[in-house]
């Protein structure tokens, strides 16, 4: 009885021993991964889109183009069916467009903790400024964010706003309700 007790004792303090050593074979047996290396063959997205969904009680629409050049976010496209004159448009922290008003898109993308202002070093990264509608109510967007990186606002959003940012009241310009919000999105190279 005692050496049976004796060998299942070995047997129990063997196992993890055996295990383990398993364990060891099968790491040195499958490739390593090279995480340096993935991330080198990783590009970063150098165009993206957001397509503008109205809001409630709103008839706003547009498609936003963002491409990534050398030290800014170029920013082309239109928006329609907007009151005439000009409209806050910024970059909100979420792309979540869950609430009918457009809130569930957070505050405008603010990670240096600025304060809201003109489009500057010193304000927002999400402060685009001002957009203007024309008498048909088309807006042409044609805005070179400096310093902006493509890659930090993907999965955010763009808003317009129904009245004009003023550019300087706390914490986002006073510019009215959302009026079009759009999520942006990587789009395919050379589009």
């Amino acid at each position: 009885m005692k050496s049976t007790i004796l060998t299942l004792s070995i047997l129990l303090l063997a196992i993890p021993g055996l295990v383990l050593a398993q364990d060891e074979g099968a790491k040195e047996d499958a490739p390593e991964k090279d995480h340096e290396h993935t991330a080198e063959m990783v590009e970063m997205p150098k165009a993206a889109v957001a397509v503008l969904a109205s809001t409630s009680g709103s008839d706003v629409k547009g498609i936003i183009m963002l491409k990534q050049e050398d030290g800014y976010v170029h920013l082309t496209g239109k928006i329609i069916n907007l009151e005439p004159g000009e409209h806050g448009f910024h970059i909100h922290e979420f792309g979540d467009l869950t609430k009918a008003d457009g809130s569930a898109a957070g505050g405008h993308f603010n990670p240096d903790g600025h304060e809201h202002g003109a489009p500057s070093a010193e304000s927002h990264v999400g402060d685009l400024g001002n957009i203007t509608a024309d008498d048909s109510g088309v807006a042409k967007i044609d805005i070179k964010a400096k310093g902006l990186k493509l890659h930090i606002v993907l999965g955010r959003s763009i808003v317009v706003h129904a009245k004009a940012d003023d550019l300087k009241s706390q914490p986002s310009g006073d510019a009215g309700p959302r009026v079009g919000v759009g999520v942006i999105g990587i789009a395919k190279a050379g589009e």
